[in-house]
């Protein structure tokens, strides 16, 4: 069942996404910090959304697609919190991607606020983590506003900048 708030709604991905999630990962702007580039294929697309859904399917939790709330059925992002690897460390992380058409309104802030409610108060997770590249400067005010602070460096692209690792603890209460 879908989450709503006053703006946005949030819903696990359906097979019917991969459309959606190969025109937002495949834009080359919305990869401007991603060293890999844009995704390549529909079918790189298909494996990453069948991915998602067997997250969902094991966890009971993973990345949304999301929404305008007055325009459920257009995806104009996707993103939340699921089980990732950074490197061979297991974490919680925290990652978003939205299209370009919504940009700049809070929808990252907004739903990292959501995912980390989901994350803390519901699941009852001890921490999460984000993954970062160093020059992108709107994604770590995102993971700073959301009280994410410095964790580490991650070597996780040859021949690149380390990454960034952020991580906020659950709030004790």
């Amino acid at each position: 069942m879908p989450a709503t708030t006053s703006r946005l709604v949030y819903r696990q991905p359906l097979p019917g996404d991969v459309q959606r999630l190969f025109a937002i990962f495949g834009d080359s702007q919305t990869n401007l910090f991603n060293p890999a580039g844009p995704m390549p294929s529909l079918s790189a697309a298909q494996h990453l959304l069948d991915h998602w859904i067997a997250q969902w399917a094991t966890h009971g939790y993973g990345w949304w697609a999301i929404a305008h709330r007055q325009a459920p059925e257009h995806i104009i992002g996707f993103g939340g919190i699921a089980p990732f690897n950074y490197l061979t460390q297991p974490r919680i992380n925290l990652g978003y991607r939205f299209a370009v058409e919504a940009w700049g309104q809070g929808y990252a802030t907004e739903l990292a606020r959501d995912a980390l409610a989901l994350a803390f108060d519901t699941l009852g997770l001890p921490e999460v983590f984000g993954l970062v590249r160093p020059d992108h400067a709107a994604s770590i005010r995102v993971l700073e506003k959301v009280g994410m602070q410095p964790f580490g460096v991650l070597d996780d692209v040859p021949g690149k900048a380390t990454s960034r690792v952020m991580r906020v603890c659950c709030p004790t209460t």
